[in-house]
């Protein structure tokens, strides 16, 4: 392709734009991983038509409902007396055609979006805990609604942690209330883009009203929707949830956001082969987006296959292993094969504490699916015990461990500037030395990240500022923030029109003095 000098300017112009931008945030979301890939070519596309293949001859179950009858209405072959339907290969060609390849999820001020366009690594919350570690005692509990408020209110206070999918369940709450509160707690605790799960299809158009109360209309809701729904419509193996279809359904329609949760477990729900389960995701992915496409063509979607390893000699699921890792930066790679952002799933571990396995475990799978390029990688901070709890001082540490991933994913940049020939010839010849060099000052805030968690300073250091090991250290900086940090993030008064909407259960005073306990 030919380049143009114009071209060649703003091009340069860019590159400036974006050192320039590193300076004053060096390691910022939507850094563009995809360094690491685990299938050549060749082997992607033998995932791919092997996908097609299950598809067309083994099929997904669709009970009789309205998606039944839009694949049966495209095209797709139905046995009504097995309640299987057979997905053609040109009909799945024809929703890849449609997909949206430009998805943005949004915040509410603004200063967080995510641009998820191929390989823009984005890190974040996710999960559905049910314990928690309690922050005073160590101890786990159930889950509740004010979790939800305060583990937000900490996230808002951490770079590193790009968005806020709802981590925890609000366990004391009715099947009636659960869906709006746990969003409410979580809109109101930060600005970043809010991703949560929907139990019933009749509450979709509540929470999209609730959207348009903090937005200011419905229109201006829909022009930058800050929610989105994560939906496990898929059950392993390849059989669509009639239920959660049916929220799927209601939410493309209410033009929100989705993500297309399907979850695999090697040797449980898919095949002992990795690539086997693989090829099982995949197939059960394209399923979901081709009936995206049949619904609305277009809708912002990510494809949400997060393929999960067993651990064969108890059937548990192996959260912080290299396999789980391998797989998921695997299906983040045949993502990108189809152009569409993946909703991912990294940083899980199955230790019960904060402690070196969650360390090692966390970063390993972390570093491996952000480098291979992952768009949207959820369950990133916080979790514990195979996704069953998670501990506040979790959401700092792993803020920690993100800032470093990101670090990763930024990569080398080879410039004439950073090749240094003048300042290796400079010091070499007796003119200063590198600590003391003006590069060494100009790069030291954008070419290295400095943790505020993990220590390196001396032993004496150390040991003179209370020997504090990492737990403790995150424990301290979120009691600190939960203690002292309430940002107003919904008006008093568009809190009011809310409550008399909905039957908010989350204390207004909660949320402005915090009353914390």
């Amino acid at each position: 392709m030919l380049i143009t000098g114009e071209e060649n300017i703003m091009s340069r112009e860019n590159r400036r734009k974006e050192r320039a931008a590193r300076r004053a945030k060096p390691f910022p979301p939507g850094l563009e991983g995809g360094r690491y890939q685990p299938l050549s070519a060749a082997e992607v596309q033998r995932i791919h038509e092997a996908a097609l293949s299950v598809l067309e001859r083994t099929g997904v179950e669709i009970l009789e409902s309205e998606c039944r009858h839009l694949f049966a209405q495209a095209g797709a072959k139905v046995d009504p007396a097995r309640n299987r339907v057979f997905i053609p290969r040109s009909l799945v060609e024809a929703g890849l055609k449609q997909a949206n390849r430009q998805v943005m999820l949004y915040s509410k001020d603004g200063q967080t979006d995510l641009d998820l366009r191929s390989k823009r690594v984005h890190l974040g919350t996710g999960g559905a805990a049910i314990l928690i570690l309690d922050l005073e005692t160590g101890r786990a509990r159930e889950t509740r609604l004010r979790d939800l408020y305060d583990i937000g209110r900490l996230v808002e206070t951490l770079d590193n942690i790009h968005f806020y999918l709802r981590p925890v369940v609000a366990r004391e709450l009715s099947n009636e209330d659960i869906d709006i509160n746990t969003f409410y707690a979580c809109l109101a605790a930060t600005n970043k883009h809010v991703m949560g799960g929907c139990y019933f299809a009749a509450k979709v158009a509540e929470i999209k009203k609730l959207g348009a109360l903090i937005a200011g209309g419905e229109d201006k809701f829909l022009e930058r929707p800050f929610l989105s729904f994560n939906l496990g419509y898929m059950v392993s193996p390849l059989r669509f949830a009639a239920e959660t279809t049916e929220t799927l359904t209601a939410a493309i329609r209410a033009g929100i956001p989705v993500a297309l949760v399907s979850a695999p477990q090697s040797g449980a729900t898919s095949p002992a082969s990795l690539v086997g389960t693989l090829v099982q995701t995949i197939a059960e992915e394209l399923a979901g987006l081709t009936y995206v496409q049949l619904v609305r063509p277009g809708h912002p979607v990510l494809q949400g296959g997060m393929p999960l390893v067993a651990d064969l000699r108890t059937g548990s699921t192996a959260g912080g292993s290299a396999e789980l890792a391998l797989m998921n930066a695997a299906s983040a790679q045949m993502s990108h094969f189809y152009g569409v952002p993946i909703y991912n799933t990294c940083a899980l571990t199955d230790s019960k504490v904060p402690d070196a396995q969650a360390g090692f475990e966390k970063g390993l799978t972390t570093a491996v699916t952000a480098l291979a390029g992952a768009e949207y990688n959820h369950h990133a901070a916080g979790m514990l015990e195979s996704m069953l709890a998670v501990a506040y001082e979790q959401y700092v540490i792993d803020d920690d461990i993100n800032g470093q991933v990101m670090r990763l994913v930024r990569g080398l940049e080879v410039t004439e500037e950073s090749l240094s020939l003048d300042v290796i010839h400079e010091v070499c010849n007796g003119e200063g030395h590198y600590l003391g060099h003006p590069q060494t000052l100009a790069l030291m805030n954008s070419e290295y990240y400095y943790p505020h968690t993990a220590d390196r300073a001396s032993r004496a250091d150390w040991e003179a500022a209370g020997g504090l090991d990492m737990r403790e250290k995150a424990r301290r900086q979120a009691r600190q923030t939960l203690q002292t940090f309430f940002p107003e993030i919904v008006p008093e008064a568009v809190d009011r029109r809310v409550r008399d909407e909905f039957n908010i259960l989350l204390p207004r005073e909660v949320m402005v003095m915090g009353a914390y306990q």
